[in-house]
C-alpha cells in the first residue's frame, strides 16, 4: 500500500505505519491515533500531541519513528527478544 492509499483508508494497519516516510502530516498521524483532524491540531497547538511534532514554518510534521514508538509498532529490523 502506498502512502496515498493509506491516506484514503480510515484505519491504518501496522504495514501502513511501517511504510510511511520519516515525517507525516498531523491529519494522518491523528488518524493513526483514532482522532480527527481538528482534535489533532488542537493537541499540537497545545503541545499535547502524544508524539514528537516538528514545526517547519507554518506547517507541522509528525516524526514517524516516534509515532511508531508511542503506538508500540514492532520494528521489523530488530529481532524479537532483543531489547533496544
Amino acid at each position: 500500500m502506498t502512502t496515498h492509499e493509506a491516506l484514503d483508508e480510515k484505519t491504518l494497519r501496522t504495514a501502513d505505519l511501517l511504510s510511511l516516510p520519516p515525517t507525516i502530516d498531523v491529519e494522518l498521524a491523528g488518524r493513526a491515533f483514532g482522532i480527527g483532524r481538528d482534535s489533532a491540531y488542537k493537541l499540537v497547538r497545545a503541545g499535547e500531541f502524544p508524539c514528537k511534532v516538528i514545526r517547519a514554518g507554518r506547517k507541522y510534521r509528525v516524526v514517524t519513528a516516534d509515532l511508531r514508538r508511542v503506538l508500540t509498532v514492532p520494528d521489523p529490523t530488530t529481532p524479537q527478544g532483543n531489547a533496544a
